[in-house]
């Protein structure tokens, strides 16, 4: 499996996860000048953007470890131009990190939802 294709698969098992946490789902994979935003849903009336990182191993990291300052204005910058676009989406946002260990051959998929990752969002 490639990796794109393995970012797939964790975008949609973040997906299904969040859908089963209550989150409505708004789109996938919105891209602009400024990158791409994986999942975009709506926690109530909270609109949050959600980066997801997946790994088969730990041998780099975990996902939520390869967050760096320049991915984090990356996603900042494109919450903001999403908005722009869709102003009747509101004001209050936020960015979530969904990290994903695993791969669609492991017996054991763990899931983690780090709520508010991204300062400033």
């Amino acid at each position: 499996m490639n990796k794109q294709d393995l970012g797939h698969w964790g975008e949609g098992k973040a997906a299904q996860y969040l859908i089963k946490k209550g989150i409505e789902i708004i789109a996938h994979n919105q891209r602009n000048s400024y990158g791409e935003l994986d999942i975009i849903g709506k926690d109530g009336e909270q609109i949050v953007f959600f980066e997801v990182k997946t790994r088969t191993s730990d041998s780099f990291g975990y996902g939520e470890d390869s967050i760096t300052n320049q991915k984090q204005t990356h996603l900042v910058n494109s919450a903001e131009a999403y908005l722009q676009e869709h102003t009747e989406l509101g004001e209050d946002w936020r960015i979530d990190l969904i990290s994903i260990d695993g791969s669609p051959r492991s017996r054991k998929v763990t899931i983690r939802w780090f709520k508010n990752a991204i300062p400033g969002s």
